[in-house]
């Protein structure tokens, strides 16, 4: 079993950025993925952007591409989410989840492929 847990959500003016992690533990060489969706109230949860573990591979939603950054800390277990230039519109709850996959992007962008999910961290974005 693979445990998460999301920590850096705020409340953030418009423009503003704001730094998620996502703190791995458990059984986690039995993953390759860590992926971060988000969940905007009355919405589906979309996929945002992810990585291999490697690093080598990284993906994005395009609307988010250009402003928000993953990264990682293999010492740490640990998930990155530098999210800059921020919108109302990218206010949701933020997820990080983790699997072991095919690095494609319609395997990374699929959350029903992903058998490790984090708690949740609201982020709001707000004048």
């Amino acid at each position: 079993q693979v445990q998460l847990v999301e920590s850096g959500g705020g409340m953030v003016q418009p423009g503003g950025s704001l730094r998620l992690s996502c703190k791995a533990s458990g059984d986690t060489f039995s993953t390759n993925v860590r992926g971060w969706f988000r969940q905007a109230p009355g919405e589906e949860r979309e996929f945002v952007a992810a990585m291999s573990w490697s690093g080598i591979s990284t993906d994005y939603l395009d609307s988010v591409r250009g402003r928000f950054t993953i990264s990682r800390d293999n010492a740490q277990n640990t998930v990155h989410l530098q999210m800059d230039s921020l919108k109302p519109e990218d206010t949701a709850v933020y997820y990080c989840a983790a699997a072991y996959l095919v690095f494609t992007p319609t395997q990374v962008r699929d959350q029903t492929n992903y058998p490790h999910w984090g708690q949740g961290t609201q982020v709001t974005v707000s004048s």
